[in-house]
């Protein structure tokens, strides 16, 4: 099968034929119709990480939003049988571990992250193999197709677990979003289902554009504040005194500070966005003012497989498009192209790959 491995950081993977996968006892092989592309991929690609003990070795194929339809299992899986249609989260529990027994499969003590570690090969490939396939697969429904599907991988996904499950936003809650690309946007148009009121940010016009079609009341362009103010002073004064919640879906010291000092008195943030090079892993942040003021900061990782069925349920109940958020289709040897393009932040909306064959 066809598949992209991570040959160098930083450099053009290589999109060549690898042996095809077979399911492990209580795993399975799904074929990949779509899976989408990730800043997570991208901080893999460039080779980010080392100071987590987190940096993905070369030889990996990347990939972890995937979506398709199951081809064989094990002998040992029950509830999966070749042609369900699934999605596949990438944070991949042992499901017996006391985290996954609780519903927290995303911190699984023994787990994997697909297409992150050599366990776990990714899905930017024609097949990909899921462990513990009962407890990881989660059944598609009839009316989510497999490019909605992949948008809703890792990055809706990390949003609605981030935004409902982590900071239990309701209606009428102030919710400012740092950095409106893939997960920013899904956090714009969860948020906004969930009946908060979005206050959007990022230097790009084109994004705001898109964060107001998805959701947000109002947008800040840091660039076009006057001199002497600054973006958490534009969010309190749009939110009378502060954001109830608020999210860095960036990653970078700037968006994390920002959204922390964004923040009303007993307000939370939520920090879903991935450090780079410059930040490694740390960000100095105002402790004192997050004392005085009982400020909550929150991390936020994936979704536990578990919790699909209520973001099912929140998409059918609100008519919200995940599928909306796809920018573009692309073809396996376009990915290389798109990773890069990540440099520059130049990638709007979610893009997700379809043609595994060219």
């Amino acid at each position: 099968m066809r598949a992209a491995i991570l040959r160098e950081y930083g450099e053009p993977l290589a999109v060549r034929e690898v042996p095809a996968p077979e399911p492990a006892p209580d795993g399975a092989v799904v074929s990949v119709d779509a899976c989408g592309v990730c800043r997570s991929d991208w901080h893999a690609w460039a080779g980010h990480g080392e100071w987590a003990d987190d940096r993905v070795p070369r030889g990996q194929v990347l990939g972890h939003e995937p979506a398709g339809e199951v081809v064989a299992v094990g002998g040992e899986v029950d509830r999966f049988r070749p042609g369900d249609r699934v999605v596949v989260p990438f944070s991949l529990g042992d499901g017996t571990c006391p985290h996954c027994r609780r519903g927290a499969g995303n911190v699984c003590e023994d787990g994997r992250a697909l297409g992150f570690e050599p366990a776990a090969p990714g899905a930017f490939a024609e097949r990909v193999a899921v462990p513990a396939a009962d407890y990881n697969l989660v059944e598609r429904p009839e009316w989510l197709d497999a490019t909605a599907a992949a948008a809703l991988g890792c990055r809706y996904m990390t949003a609605y677990h981030a935004l409902a499950e982590r900071t239990a936003v309701g209606g009428g809650d102030a919710v400012a979003v740092h950095g409106c690309g893939g997960v920013g946007l899904s956090a714009v148009q969860i948020a906004a289902a969930l009946g908060a009121r979005v206050i959007a940010v990022d230097v790009d016009d084109d994004a705001l554009d898109l964060a107001r079609e998805f959701g947000a009341a109002e947008t800040v362009t840091p660039e076009s504040l006057p001199a002497e103010s600054s973006v958490p002073e534009r969010i309190r004064a749009l939110t009378d005194g502060g954001a109830d919640v608020s999210l860095d879906a960036l990653g970078i010291a700037e968006t994390c500070r920002n959204s922390v000092r964004s923040l009303r008195p007993r307000g939370t943030h939520v920090q879903v966005g991935l450090t780079t090079n410059a930040e490694r892993g740390e960000v100095s942040l105002p402790t004192d003012w997050m004392t005085r003021w009982e400020i909550s900061f929150v991390g936020s990782r994936g979704m536990p497989p578990t919790s699909y069925p209520d973001l099912f349920a929140l998409v059918e109940a609100t008519g919200i498009d995940p599928g909306a958020l796809v920018a573009r289709e692309l073809s396996l040897g376009e990915v290389s192209d798109r990773l890069a393009a990540m440099n520059e932040y130049d990638v709007r909306g979610v893009e997700v790959v379809t043609d595994f064959e060219g």
